[in-house]
């Protein structure tokens, strides 16, 4: 009796920690050792390096061939962490490359990514990942996901900001299987999430138009980064 019990409790135990780690990790604590090395002053603190891999968003296109650096997302949230955090020294670290997906992405992850010793890494890729299709994509991100994981780094994976060749009101349009797929990879792992998707959704729900907030079809503009740079900060808070 006492074996079967005891079987019975490791059953229960493995459940809960299977479904404990099924969600996407809360802006609230995720971070709170990143953010505990942030108050630091010197010489007691450190670098800290947030990579962003991904595509000409986070790369900071506008207009092509124009690219905004500082007006995009990446270099917006180092704006407000800096001013949150003053004696912090924070790298901001972009990989990303205009035009290319996340199987490409992948592929030079180890050399061109994991060399630089994340401590925060952003992935975002969908909105090219549509050419790929859902089933490359999920490799390839898993694969990312599972690399930087086994070197304990810390994950927030963004979902497409929009393409105005896409109706972001149409129901399970290609970038709305992709949001829905990048979000069920942060449950999986247990990671953070932006999503851009729904951020720019409610807007348009709200009545507002998905131009207001582009510099041309699929780049946001400045505003429309500070859009994601809002809720990638939440992280930081």
């Amino acid at each position: 009796m006492k074996k079967i019990k005891f079987a019975i409790f490791l059953m229960i135990l493995c459940f809960w920690s299977t479904n404990a780690q099924n969600k996407i990790a809360p802006p609230s604590n995720y971070l709170n050792d990143i953010k505990a090395e942030l108050v630091k002053k010197w010489p007691e603190n450190r670098t800290i390096n947030l990579v962003f891999h991904g595509h000409s968003v986070p790369a900071g296109y506008f207009k092509t061939p124009m690219v905004n650096t500082f007006d995009s997302y990446p270099y917006q949230v180092l704006k407000r962490i800096k001013e949150q955090y003053p004696f912090a020294v924070v790298n901001i670290i972009n990989t990303s490359i205009g035009g290319e997906n996340s199987v490409r992405g992948a592929q030079r992850f180890e050399t061109e990514v994991l060399n630089h010793e994340p401590d925060v890494l952003f992935l975002d890729y969908a909105l090219n990942d549509t050419g790929v299709g859902l089933e490359k994509s999920y490799e390839a991100w898993n694969n990312m996901i599972g690399k930087a994981l086994k070197k304990k780094i810390q994950i927030i994976l963004l979902t497409p900001s929009p393409d105005q060749r896409i109706s972001i009101m149409e129901t399970n349009n290609v970038l709305e299987q992709h949001k829905n797929q990048i979000r069920q990879l942060a449950k999986e792992n247990g990671v953070g999430l932006v999503d851009s998707y729904a951020l720019f959704k409610e807007k348009v729900v709200a009545g507002d138009s998905i131009s207001k907030y582009m510099s041309q079809v699929n780049h946001p503009n400045a505003e429309g980064h500070g859009i994601i740079a809002d809720e990638i900060y939440k992280y930081f808070q």
